[in-house]
């Protein structure tokens, strides 16, 4: 599967989107950590307690390789969930990216680490470690309901959720759009217009 999710985050995020008969989206304002990055993977879904923490050590501990990290609270807070070592334990498990519904820190040395890292914040405070939480839930990220395993798609343009009973349909539509969009941006690139090519015009002229 390793070549589906590579292909997937290759497509990106848009064309999936779209291609999944426009499929969830995590509609929130993201801070895209490493300018350029791009990722998808099966998500490992974790809820902590508010402003804590713990179960991101506890879902590094037990993370599988390729696996995109969806780190969650209650109520998404400007605390800081990862920061440099706990980023560097993750890429050393081989996890694909992170998406974090709270803050991150030590941008510059995220940057650095090269892992692809989405937050809704960037704050100095730090979060506690004592509240036990849960890992393997459906969690919500931005009014996307994310299931443990669901492919979760990431780039700069924003984050898309492929349920992981749709990956190998999706993939297929997606394949067929990106071909579809090559074949329509010769025509364009030789003077058409979407106006026509889209039916359009009828829609503004009849």
């Amino acid at each position: 599967m390793t070549d589906v999710y590579r292909e997937l985050a290759a497509l990106g995020s848009a064309t999936v989107h779209e291609a999944a008969a426009r499929s969830p989206v995590v509609d929130v304002a993201l801070i895209q950590v490493v300018p350029g990055s791009r990722a998808a993977g099966p998500a490992r879904t974790v809820r902590c307690g508010q402003g804590d923490n713990l179960m991101v050590h506890a879902a590094i501990a037990e993370a599988e390789v390729g696996e995109v990290l969806v780190l969650t609270m209650p109520e998404p807070a400007p605390v800081a969930l990862v920061g440099d070592l706990l980023a560097t334990q993750a890429k050393g498990r081989g996890v694909a990216a992170l998406l974090v519904d709270g803050a991150v820190r030590d941008v510059e040395e995220l940057r650095a680490l090269g892992l692809p890292v989405w937050a809704r914040f960037v704050r100095v405070r730090g979060a506690e470690k004592a509240v036990r939480g849960v890992i393997g839930e459906p969690v919500e990220v931005g009014g996307a309901t994310i299931r443990q395993g669901d492919v979760v798609v990431l780039d700069e343009d924003g984050v898309v959720v492929v349920e992981h009973e749709r990956v190998d349909e999706v993939l297929e539509a997606a394949r067929a759009r990106t071909e579809r969009e090559a074949e329509k941006r010769v025509k364009l690139q030789h003077g058409a217009l979407s106006y026509d090519l889209d039916g359009l015009r009828k829609l503004v002229e009849e």
